[in-house]
């Protein structure tokens, strides 16, 4: 089982229970069989009119089953109905941050993220706090891009997990999220290499330089700084002597243009 599939199943077992009680100290909840289906006690203390327990026990419900299903279109409209019949809540409370789960296994990453931050603005000492964080830095990580294309996301992935480690540092997605670290910062060292190369190619041998110099800098511990370690001194030759050669007015840049 994947890390992935651990966090789904779990999740839904055993979140909801602890989500409900650190919201309200007074609530209990109760447990279906399955594990599936969840029913949450009388407002978790506080009291609720008698025609409206039903309804949200009931929504709640359909809720829980749509999403174990993987129906989860049909569980987020749910939690949102949920979320909107009764504001203030904790079952309002909860319904919010399983909107979110919801779109983030629909891999609609960007609004998911939309949701997470919501829900950590508006409870911020919300006890999910820890794991709203990951699920954004995870967002960010499902969005990343190859080497030789836009590493935003790759680098919003990295900040938000920074984030978690130092908010967060005996969180259980700890060991995951350094993980997850150091394979994306190999992943921005790639794509630094991949420009010193093409710069190299095209003769612009000064910019090349200085990314090799950029990557041994600042991503000393990755297999991309080793190869620009080997790199180093072809590349410091060459841009010694485009310097010169600039200087001279002997040589054009990359656009055609003699540089003074």
């Amino acid at each position: 089982m994947n890390f992935f599939d651990f966090i789904k199943k779990s999740f839904l077992i055993i979140f909801l229970f602890f989500i409900a009680i650190s919201l309200n100290s007074c609530g209990t909840l109760s447990k279906i069989s399955s594990g599936i289906e969840t029913q949450f006690s009388e407002a978790f203390g506080k009291k609720k009119k008698k025609e409206e327990e039903p309804i949200l026990i009931e929504l709640l419900r359909d809720a829980e089953k749509n999403f174990a299903k993987g129906n989860y279109e049909k569980a987020y409209e749910t939690y949102k109905e949920i979320r909107d019949k009764f504001p203030g809540s904790p079952q309002a409370v909860l319904a919010q941050l399983r909107m979110a789960d919801s779109k983030f296994w629909q891999e609609d990453y960007l609004e998911a993220i939309a949701l997470y931050e919501e829900f950590e603005k508006f409870y911020p000492n919300n006890e999910a706090i820890p794991y709203v964080i990951y699920q954004i830095g995870t967002c960010y990580y499902k969005m990343k891009r190859s080497y030789d294309r836009d590493q935003s996301y790759t680098e919003k992935a990295i900040s938000t997990y920074q984030r978690l480690l130092q908010n967060f540092p005996d969180s259980p997605y700890r060991a995951e999220a350094e993980k997850r670290i150091k394979e994306l910062r190999e992943l921005l060292a790639q794509h630094e290499l991949y420009i010193a190369k093409f710069y190299y190619k095209i003769k612009y041998y000064r910019g090349a330089y200085q990314r090799i110099l950029y990557i041994i800098n600042n991503y000393p511990e990755t297999y991309a700084s080793k190869e620009a370690q080997k790199l180093v001194l072809t590349y410091y030759q060459k841009a010694l002597l485009e310097t010169k050669e600039f200087a001279e007015g002997t040589k054009k840049d990359f656009w055609g243009d003699k540089v003074p």
